[in-house]
């Protein structure tokens, strides 16, 4: 029987600590869904190649920084802060264990595979924030990649990360002199109150442009020195 790409094609389906996970195919396309909602697939990767390259680009030059990604999802991040030989340690917080398979030996492999055998690189299953309230661990710049945007959750738990008080557990992981980056679907100019009331410095939002609709964006803040 010969299969039609014209529909989305489950691959895989999980039901895991928050819910159901699910990873299709369609044509060409593999998409992540977390109970329901789609949160990204395989088609582009600019907005998350931004997200990694600004934070770099914002930290003047120090040698070998590290990173912190807040959510592994189809690999975009990892793969492109893992090409850059100016990063030192790469983590990566997911807290599926469903995305991390398929990325160890499912089909996301083809995307991650050098990153993860990467020396520099190391994937923590833990959920991102309880990871920035209770680690000790600290790093030159955090990449929050978990949700939709600050405005737009994938699960009720992570609107606290977008508070002043989650905001400071941000703040608390991240060295001084720091970068805090942040994906967006669409801007958001509360939140770039928030990270300022929160005692970030040099607040700023970065468009990337998209074929259709408002761009997607990425927030950046320091914290202070």
């Amino acid at each position: 029987m010969t299969t039609s790409y014209d529909s989305p094609v489950v691959i895989d389906r999980r039901e895991g600590p928050h819910g159901e996970v699910v990873l299709r195919r369609h044509g060409t396309l593999l998409q992540i869904i977390a109970n329901g909602c789609f949160l990204m697939d395989t088609s582009d990767g600019r907005s998350e190649r931004l997200l990694v390259d600004a934070a770099r680009d914002a930290l003047d030059e120090r040698p070998e920084p590290s990173v912190l990604i807040g959510g592994l999802g189809v690999g975009f991040s990892l793969a492109h802060a893992a090409a850059d030989a100016r990063w030192g340690r790469i983590t990566v917080v997911e807290r599926e264990r469903a995305v991390i398979d398929w990325h160890r030996d499912g089909p996301l492999s083809t995307l991650s595979a050098p990153a993860l055998a990467d020396p520099r690189t190391e994937i923590v299953e833990a959920d991102l924030v309880a990871y920035v309230n209770e680690t000790s661990a600290t790093y030159d710049a955090l990449c929050l990649d978990i949700d939709n945007g600050p405005g737009w959750t994938v699960t009720e738990g992570n609107d606290s990360l977008y508070s002043k008080a989650g905001l400071a557990a941000c703040a608390r992981v991240l060295k001084p002199g720091g970068v805090l980056a942040v994906w967006s679907a669409q801007p958001s100019p509360d939140f770039e109150g928030t990270l300022r009331n929160a005692g970030f410095l040099g607040v700023r939002t970065e468009e990337v442009p998209v074929a259709r609709g408002v761009p997607d964006v990425v927030h950046l803040a320091v914290r202070p020195g």
